[in-house]
């Protein structure tokens, strides 16, 4: 694991063990891979109480309970969706925190949105930040960048 990876995990850990904090995760674009990132060091039973990966549009409906109107209004690859997204997780697994992210990979555009755009999430009781990023990487390169950032972004919110 490169180091810089890890600390951002490490880092994580350490402000949601030592705040007694739990954490949700809800996952489309990077397809299970921040819920990954936190499982890859010990610890993470301590505060993480679990995520879904809804990479299709209907599970995010279905699963997580988004109203089909944002979807039909904002795409699925929006700053309303991954808003929703948190809520939705956190309210699920009763969870002090969410993290929800959004986006099109690439290498094509969907939905009209271009290749890289990316919309993360973080909820906790009573507010909701939502974070956009547009990453220029290859599907692979901006899938770590994408879960990368979620973390910072929650990190950087407490």
């Amino acid at each position: 694991m490169r180091d810089e990876i890890k600390n951002i995990i490490v880092k994580t850990h350490d402000f949601l063990i030592n705040s007694r904090l739990t954490l949700a995760v809800a996952e489309s674009c990077t397809g299970g891979l921040i819920s990954s990132f936190l499982t890859d060091i010990e610890g993470a039973s301590g505060f993480f109480k679990g995520g879904i990966v809804c990479y299709w549009t209907e599970s995010k409906i279905d699963v997580l309970g988004i109203m089909p109107e944002t979807i039909t209004l904002h795409g699925a690859v929006s700053s309303v969706t991954a808003i929703e997204m948190a809520e939705r997780v956190r309210q699920l697994f009763s969870a002090d925190y969410a993290l929800s992210i959004t986006g099109n990979l690439g290498p094509t555009a969907i939905e009209g949105k271009a290749k890289g755009l990316i919309y993360i999430g973080v909820s906790k009781k009573g507010q909701t930040k939502v974070q956009q990023l547009i990453l220029t990487g290859n599907r692979i390169e901006n899938k770590e960048v994408a879960a990368l950032s979620a973390l910072k972004f929650l990190i950087g919110l407490k």
